[in-house]
């Protein structure tokens, strides 16, 4: 049996030129979701909210192996805001909202994921509250691949708030997005691989303030 594998069926999604970023168009995609707040190195609602995800994500890929449709478990994804932008190039983290994520095959749906999730929770004893499934459409985005420790980031982004995007012409339109390519338990700092994707809209669209 052929497993799908979304990193390559969705290859644009998960592949990024290094610290150079360009225009993509993200479709609808299915996701597990998790919601939090906080520096994701100390709270322990992070963890749990990754172990939630992992552990339905599973359960889905077994259930639907049963039934002819397995898949490789996507990279853990992430969703991050704050009220002042700046946050993230001075890695603020105790100020950061996050929503963890874990993309889907398109085929899940409620009832399977409802199925997963109860027996996961069986499986781990608990589960974040906000745990779903989820679809999300981010539309025209800026994307580029970070090389480095995640503390790294700030530089890049920097450099996409203050020129890249004022130079385009371009507001946000969503939350900052980031797709984690390597396991940071089995990868040194310098070698992490990061997409790095901010959802964007053409000033000339944007409505009036």
């Amino acid at each position: 049996m052929e497993k799908l594998d979304l990193k390559k069926t969705r290859k644009a999604l998960f592949t990024a030129s290094h610290n150079r970023f360009a225009p993509i168009m993200v479709p609808q995609v299915s996701y597990l979701m998790v919601d939090g707040h906080g520096d994701p190195n100390i709270a322990s609602e992070y963890k749990r909210a990754v172990e939630s995800l992992y552990a339905t994500a599973y359960t889905i890929k077994f259930s639907c192996k049963t039934q002819g449709e397995d898949f490789v478990v996507a990279p853990l994804e992430g969703l991050w805001s704050a009220p002042d932008p700046e946050s993230f190039t001075a890695r603020r983290k105790d100020e950061w909202d996050w929503t963890m994520m874990i993309m889907v095959p398109d085929h899940v749906n409620e009832e399977t994921f409802l199925a997963a999730r109860t027996r996961a929770r069986e499986k781990l004893g608990t589960l974040s509250e906000s745990l779903r499934l989820e679809s999300l459409e981010e539309g025209l985005c800026l994307q580029a691949l970070h090389l480095g420790s995640y503390d790294n980031e700030g530089p890049l982004l920097a450099s996409l708030h203050s020129d890249i995007m004022p130079s385009g012409g371009y507001d946000f339109a969503g939350r900052h997005h980031e797709v984690y390519l390597s396991d940071p338990r089995k990868t040194l700092p310098e070698k992490l691989k990061t997409v790095i994707r901010q959802p964007v809209r053409s000033r000339a669209s944007s409505p009036p303030h």
